[in-house]
């Protein structure tokens, strides 16, 4: 009887504390269950594992829970098996705005229970950049990005003019933004966000790997502009790196790798070199950048993962994208006959992802050493990370790239865009200047503190959590995991449907997602809103044809790539932000359309 109370306050607790996201939705908790993989509270009810409050945290959790239902529901999961590149890039949009607007209504909610001098700031976020398969006329996808303020309504408009200036102002940068957030006294915390990582495997209705991934730091990441690009990582257990450095014997991204398995040998004295796994990105469009790791990998007897391995989790891994969850399954283990196993990272990653993994760091005592890579893979790693040293802005950068670099005549449109690469980079605040960077060159104090938080959309081979799982007709298990280095753990949500499918359908989609399918804006009705969701909508969808004045912000449909909103989603789209304007001037008088 007592234990039956209990659980019933712990969901009543839960429940009151995500009342405003589960309302938000129209979703009704049923159930919680909590398992702890490392460490444990004293009080369920009270207390928290990170620098957030437990009330906080509670609402973290249920917006990557929320956010991973609404996605595998309604992101058009499967949709894309079969497809033409330029029809599956169209469905993984689609998966990316629900997962995107998911999050951010999520976010926006949780910030009205947050301190009144509390902020949560996008940082870094994924979706910018082209993936495989994809290229750049396909343009950006739905994403939340550097500079989404979630806040009280004062609080969050000081900090956006703060971020206006970050991006515009030249002779405003990082410290100006510390000293102006100092001395208002506004706690920041910076978030670094995938909305779903594994997009392509979610179209393609792959039966593993896709989650949502939200990052949570105690301060602003000290990044000053939107940033998306290549971080090369070798992610170890802190052990073999602090081994070999007893032996002299300094091990990063650019050790050879032979030098590595020496340090393994040395940390771990019985493990065979087959024994040791190493997961990397796999396939022909990453060999001119990766494929010489692979070999030196396989030079030294070790087994590289694929496919076809067993995770100890009982699972199969894959290789084709997903540099984030195997960070989790990094360490030693002992199979039945009592042979020692070793699995660790190495290769590279998109931005986000790449230090999203280094800030797990001090949480599952891994040492991630980084290296800041080009857009282009037509190099071998050194080489690539060679580029991102050079100076932009020097006369001879293009003489250098030929002779030093490539060693070879190269035409206008390469060197430009390798110019490019370096100077984002260095405006976002990317420290260039290091040969291998940490997460610690990212956040500006060095003692920090981070939350990790996954919602799981399907199974994860590495540490074996499920997906969304329907136990009912509107009833549905959610497992979200929420890691810090005081504890380690899973909890499932039973969530139920308050409302039939395809209203659910329309609570979870984007308004002009939804108006772009066919709704009548005419006829729905109008509410106040309506003018921060399109706001807000306008930065997920199409982020890279907007431009802020002050207060405005002007909409460039010449710069919405038709292969993200169609011509004829584009003329719609023009006649709903006009009869918006016309009918509510007021209310959307920081819209301009060019």
């Amino acid at each position: 009887m007592n234990k039956t109370m209990t659980q019933k306050n712990v969901v009543a607790q839960w429940a009151f504390d995500a009342r405003p996201i589960l309302g938000r939705f129209h979703i009704w908790l049923e159930d919680v269950k909590i398992e702890w993989v490392k460490g444990q509270v004293k009080d369920e009810l009270d207390d928290s594992i990170s620098f957030a409050d437990d009330r906080s945290e509670r609402m973290l959790a249920m917006t990557a829970a929320v956010t991973a239902l609404g996605t595998k529901l309604f992101g058009r999961y499967g949709e894309g098996s079969g497809l033409e590149k330029q029809a599956l890039n169209l469905v993984k949009k689609d998966a990316d705005a629900i997962s995107a607007y998911a999050m951010s209504e999520s976010l926006w909610y949780l910030s009205r229970t947050l301190p009144e001098n509390h902020a949560i700031m996008v940082c870094l976020g994924e979706g910018l950049m082209p993936k495989a398969g994809e290229t750049a006329e396909m343009g950006a996808n739905p994403l939340l990005g550097f500079g989404r303020v979630y806040a009280r309504p004062q609080v969050a408009k000081f900090l956006e003019n703060c971020v206006l200036k970050l991006i515009n102002d030249p002779n405003y940068h990082w410290n100006d933004f510390r000293r102006a957030i100092n001395k208002k006294d506004v706690t920041v915390w910076g978030a670094a966000i995938d909305t779903l990582e594994n997009t392509s495997r979610f179209a393609k209705g792959e039966e593993t790997g896709p989650l949502t991934v939200l990052h949570l730091f105690d301060q602003p990441l000290a990044i000053t502009d939107q940033y998306e690009g290549y971080i090369g990582n070798l992610v170890l257990p802190r052990a073999v790196v602090d081994t070999a450095a007893q032996e002299s014997l300094l091990v990063n991204f650019f050790t050879p790798r032979e030098k590595v398995v020496e340090a393994i040998h040395l940390t771990y004295p019985d493990i065979q070199s087959s024994n040791i796994h190493v997961w990397t990105l796999q396939g022909d469009s990453r060999t001119h950048r990766i494929g010489e790791l692979w070999e030196q990998w396989r030079a030294a007897g070790v087994h590289l993962v694929d496919d076809s391995w067993t995770l100890p989790t009982g699972m199969h891994p894959f290789t084709d994208s997903g540099t984030y969850a195997p960070t989790f399954a990094v360490g030693n283990w002992k199979d039945e006959s009592g042979d020692t196993h070793l699995f660790l990272v190495d290769g590279y990653a998109a931005s986000a992802e790449a230090i999203q993994a280094a800030s797990l760091s001090n949480i599952l005592d891994l040492d991630v050493s980084l290296v800041v890579l080009s857009s282009k893979f037509a190099l071998q790693y050194d080489k690539d990370a060679a580029i991102m040293k050079l100076d932009p802005d020097s006369t001879d950068f293009a003489d250098k790239l030929r002779d030093e670099i490539f060693g070879e005549e190269l035409d206008e449109t390469l060197i430009n865009t390798l110019r490019e690469n370096i100077i984002l980079a260095r405006d976002a605040g990317i420290p260039l200047k290091k040969r291998t960077i940490t997460a610690d060159d990212l956040i500006a104090e060095k003692k920090w503190q981070a939350l990790a938080v996954s919602g799981y959309m399907l199974p994860d081979p590495y540490s074996g959590a499920p997906g969304v799982n329907q136990i009912n007709k509107d009833t549905y298990e959610v497992t979200v995991r929420m890691t810090t280095d005081k504890g380690d753990k899973r909890i499932t949500f039973a969530l139920r449907l308050m409302k039939n499918q395809g209203e659910s359908r329309l609570v979870f989609s984007p308004l002009l997602n939804r108006f772009l399918k066919g709704e009548n804006f005419r006829t729905r009705p109008v509410k106040i809103s309506d003018s921060g969701r399109i706001r807000n909508e306008l930065q997920t969808l199409c982020t890279d044809a907007l431009e802020h004045y002050g207060e405005k912000v002007e909409l460039h449909f010449t710069r919405i790539p038709k292969n993200t909103i169609s011509e004829e989603e584009q003329v719609i789209l023009r006649d709903v932000l006009t009869w918006y304007k016309e009918n509510y001037p007021i209310w959307f008088e920081w819209l301009e359309l060019a």
